[in-house]
């Protein structure tokens, strides 16, 4: 008796990226064509785009069965959208996120397919070199300083979206539905055999990164806040520590007073300096505060991750939902 093919997919998600798209389909057929022994969807997910992303994706749908398209109502994000394409490829032997700026080589998802095929259930790749700005290297680098430090899980060193997940730990990480997502530390939580391939990261092909600055500070802090509680544990422990300096002073005034009247008590630029030094460190402390707070907040509203525009998938087609 024949056994039967396996499936894979790839969850690619897409934000303006009608420059290159068309050329990392045909990179990405080029790499799976090396494997006829394996069967594959290709699930592009449109986050939003506004140049023409999705027309080049029912295009190359059109051309090749395989393509699945799926259109969100609107820009969700980044790790949203993958989390959209997770959801269509529920049920797939193995599922490979990657990005479409050709950054991640498709020839290296071959790599994460044949490690799985050894056994390992996550198989992700992990930045050797990565051709970045200077100051994008740096903040990377502070980033996952930090997260080692913080997170309450081991989330590996540069390592972003780009893996190989097993149908069962795909099963597992969308159970996860939380608004403020974090991938790549869901994945770790949920355990499972895992293990790195290094790769060496490209440039961009064309376009440019779907990941400013600020896209950036947010994921950093839906890493951190999503994975650890250091930061509160450190407003009580710096609370502590104001306490003990001033309970200090006020010992140092009662002394001057008792033992030693005739010498004035100096300071009250130092002390006005002091105030609004304090007063910015709990303004800083109800920010952290706020933050946890308005994580649970949306999560009692109890949303849909994502609104559905199109699903294009085979010959069928759907709009709305």
């Amino acid at each position: 008796m024949t056994a039967a093919r396996r499936l894979l997919a790839y969850v690619l998600p897409v934000h303006n990226e009608v420059d290159g798209v068309r050329a990392f389909h045909e990179a990405l057929v080029a790499a799976t064509d090396t494997r006829p022994d394996l069967d594959f969807e290709f699930v592009y997910v449109d986050d939003g785009s506004r140049d023409g992303s999705l027309d080049v994706l029912l295009a190359l749908r059109a051309a090749d069965e395989r393509v699945t398209v799926i259109s969100l109502a609107r820009n969700f994000g980044h790790q949203i959208a993958v989390t959209a394409g997770l959801d269509a490829a529920a049920g797939r032997d193995a599922v490979i996120v990657m990005d479409t700026d050709l950054q991640d080589p498709p020839a290296v998802s071959l790599q994460l397919i044949e490690t799985w095929e050894s056994g390992v259930d996550v198989a992700y790749a992990q930045r050797r070199t990565r051709r970045d700005s200077t100051f994008k290297r740096g903040t990377a680098y502070v980033f996952y300083w930090l997260l080692t430090r913080l997170a309450s899980v081991d989330i590996p060193r540069n390592v972003g979206d780009f893996r190989l997940m097993d149908r069962s730990v795909v099963a597992e990480v969308i159970r996860y539905r939380e608004h403020d997502r974090f991938l790549r530390g869901i994945v770790a939580h949920v355990g499972f055999r895992q293990e790195a391939v290094p790769f060496d990261r490209d440039p961009r092909y064309a376009g440019s990164s779907s990941y400013p600055l600020r896209t950036m500070l947010k994921l950093a802090a839906d890493g951190i806040l999503g994975f650890s509680t250091f930061p509160l544990r450190l407003i009580s422990r710096l609370g502590m520590l104001i306490s003990l300096l001033s309970l200090l002073g006020a010992l140092f005034v009662v002394y001057v007073r008792v033992f030693d009247p005739q010498r004035t008590v100096p300071g009250w630029a130092f002390i006005t300096v002091g105030m609004f030094l304090l007063g910015g460190i709990q303004l800083l402390m109800m920010g952290v505060i706020g933050s946890y707070l308005g994580r649970v907040y949306v999560e009692t509203q109890d949303r849909p991750l994502y609104s559905l525009a199109m699903v294009a998938r085979g010959r069928e087609s759907e709009t709305g939902g």
